[in-house]
């Protein structure tokens, strides 16, 4: 892949990640470039000029896509528009949701089933029992640092599952308009160490999840898609009026549908339905 591709994938998908709703990895997935994202970092030390090169490009890339994006949202939560917004949010999340359900071909709940999809809701519950913006980069201390990394960490697996949006998991985690505000103003300092949590955790995760996703599928994703219900009240905007309800409705919709036919494509069914290469685990 040429160096210009790799970074024009990398803005589009860093410009993706910053929407709830939208997965990077199926972003990826659309722009083709997921295998290749995913064999680079299982391989990045065996073969480390060749990937963590493309890597590096990629990067570049995808911090323009959310710096330029973030700048744009961050203004649009500050409107009259920030309610409607957060519905459009919720239906983009709620859009992603058949995907997962094609994933674990589920055609009838059984108990083995719900019992792993009410894993997938335990684990937003234990979540959302953390104390309050935890894991904010406004805080300040070592301890503040320490609880930084620990969210990048989880962010991890959010970059590297398709289907999973990691703006989506920034608002589990209660620090999504901190994030974004940052990005927006530029204080990146701030955000160095959830990065360098993410970073570390994507590597640590890529093989397991990658080999999860290859030996059990299935469940794999029956855990993701209680996790994604689970979450999707953490969307619902709080006060808004009759006007703005019904206006959000509205964006419910449209958010639901650009993303459901965004990865109900032929190219992006033809990506997923791919058998995996255990070769490469």
């Amino acid at each position: 892949m040429n160096t210009l591709k790799t970074i024009l994938s990398g803005l589009a998908v860093g410009g993706a990640m910053t929407i709830p709703g939208v997965s990077g990895g199926s972003a990826a997935m659309i722009l083709g470039i997921y295998d290749d994202l995913i064999t680079a970092v299982s391989h990045a030390f065996s073969e480390p000029r060749k990937n963590l090169l493309l890597l590096l490009k990629f990067a570049v890339g995808a911090c323009a896509g959310a710096l330029l994006i973030a700048r744009l949202i961050t203004f649009l939560l500050t409107t009259p528009v920030e309610v409607p917004l957060r519905f459009l949010f919720l239906g983009a999340v709620a859009g992603g949701i058949p995907m997962i359900f094609r994933k674990a071909e589920i055609r009838k709940l059984t108990a083995g089933s719900t019992a792993l999809i009410l894993a997938g809701v335990g684990v937003v519950m234990l979540i959302s029992m953390l104390p309050e913006r935890i894991f904010s980069p406004d805080t300040s201390g070592f301890a503040a640092v320490i609880m930084q990394f620990l969210g990048g960490l989880l962010l991890a697996a959010a970059l590297v599952l398709p289907g999973i949006s990691a703006s989506h998991f920034l608002l589990m985690l209660g620090i999504y308009d901190d994030v974004m505000e940052k990005l927006g103003e530029f204080e990146l300092l701030a955000l160095v160490p959830l990065a360098a949590g993410a970073a570390v955790g994507v590597f640590l995760t890529a093989k397991v999840l990658e080999r999860l996703l290859g030996l059990h599928p299935r469940g794999t994703y029956l855990v993701i898609l209680g996790f994604m219900l689970g979450s999707l009240r953490e969307l619902l905007p709080h006060g808004a009026g009759a006007v703005q309800t019904a206006a959000g409705m509205l964006c419910t919709v449209v958010g639901f549908v650009v993303v459901y036919w965004l990865q109900s494509g032929k190219k992006y069914r033809d990506i997923v339905q791919k058998p995996v290469d255990k070769r490469k685990i």
